[in-house]
């Protein structure tokens, strides 16, 4: 079961523009891809471009700018809530995990840790029997775990794992040791003698993004669903993508930006792919803004990645 619900909450800010688009729903920290609606998209859709390009002097109060890009969001396809959340659980590799304290009863116990997923989902962590947070696992194995999709921006995606953390069996310690290092590599002090394997098997999943913004997005998945939801297979590509396109060709970036958006931005930078699309962040006339650019339609590899950027910037350039 899965409940979402959107709160408002008081903005403001010194931008007159900011403002606007704020009261609207955005904000200049705010993934707006992932906040207007969660109704799960399965293919990339196409939004109509507007014949002109507006350009930075030419928005009376920004109301037409907040419309166009309201309207281009609305329709920009997007991971479901529960793919998202999947997904970068899968590729992430730090959060912070919530214990029961064993010294302060009734009081919760933070520590950061590095863990990696295995198949479905479940986060594999390596303890030190010296560690706080493992003795306090031993007296009670419910725990939570909180992975930020952006540690500097507070209303970009955020996920909480709730679950129990069980000890690893031996019979299953070779294969739980292989995914921990796949995912962390350097972790040689994983065999020492104190360190023990413990996996979270979930209970519930929750996901929030939008956070002291004026659109709050928020839901909760069920074990089941969570397992069951897919990894997109585009994003273990996000890195590489973006440093390449963020090195080598931010004006294409922006000229897809601008035609996509009509919206003429003074600059774009490439933040993550997935799919059906990439998040970017934007300037615009001393604001930053965070959107979701759509592919034509969903990306099938690595080199179809390539092919859908290399179509619409020449479908920007043909219009400019």
């Amino acid at each position: 079961m899965k409940t979402w619900f959107h709160t408002p909450s008081s903005i403001h800010s010194s931008s007159p523009l900011l403002s606007r688009l704020l009261i609207n729903g955005f904000s200049s920290a705010l993934p707006l891809s992932r906040t207007l609606h969660f109704s799960p998209v399965v293919m990339a859709s196409t939004t109509s471009q507007s014949s002109q390009t507006l350009e930075s002097g030419d928005v009376s109060g920004g109301s037409d700018v907040y419309q166009l890009i309201h309207a281009h969001q609305a329709a920009a396809a997007r991971l479901s809530p529960i793919e998202e959340a999947r997904t970068l659980l899968n590729y992430s590799f730090r959060g912070v995990l919530s214990t029961f304290s064993k010294d302060h009863e009734g009081y919760p116990s933070g520590s950061m840790v590095d863990f990696a997923c295995d198949d479905d989902g479940s986060p594999i962590l390596a303890v030190s029997s010296l560690a706080v947070h493992s003795k306090n696992l031993l007296g009670n194995p419910k725990c939570s775990l909180l992975v930020t999709k952006d540690p500097q921006d507070r209303t970009d995606v955020v996920i909480t794992l709730h679950g129990d953390a069980i000890s690893v069996s031996e019979k299953d310690r070779e294969a739980v040791r292989s995914a921990y290092l796949r995912k962390l590599p350097d972790a040689f002090w994983v065999d020492f003698g104190d360190f023990r394997f413990l996996q979270i098997k979930p209970k519930f999943v929750r996901y929030v993004t939008g956070v002291a913004t004026a659109l709050l997005g928020s839901g909760e998945f069920g074990a089941e669903e969570f397992k069951a939801a897919k990894v997109d297979p585009i994003f273990q590509f996000s890195a590489a993508i973006t440093s390449h396109m963020n090195k080598d060709h931010e004006e294409d970036t922006k000229a897809i930006v601008q035609y996509s958006t009509s919206v003429k931005v003074d600059s774009a930078f490439m933040l993550d792919v997935d799919s059906l699309g990439f998040n970017v962040k934007v300037g615009y006339q001393g604001s930053t803004l965070k959107l979701r650019i759509p592919f034509p339609r969903r990306a099938e590899d690595r080199k179809d990645v390539k092919t859908l950027i290399v179509e619409m910037l020449q479908a920007a350039r043909a219009s400019s």
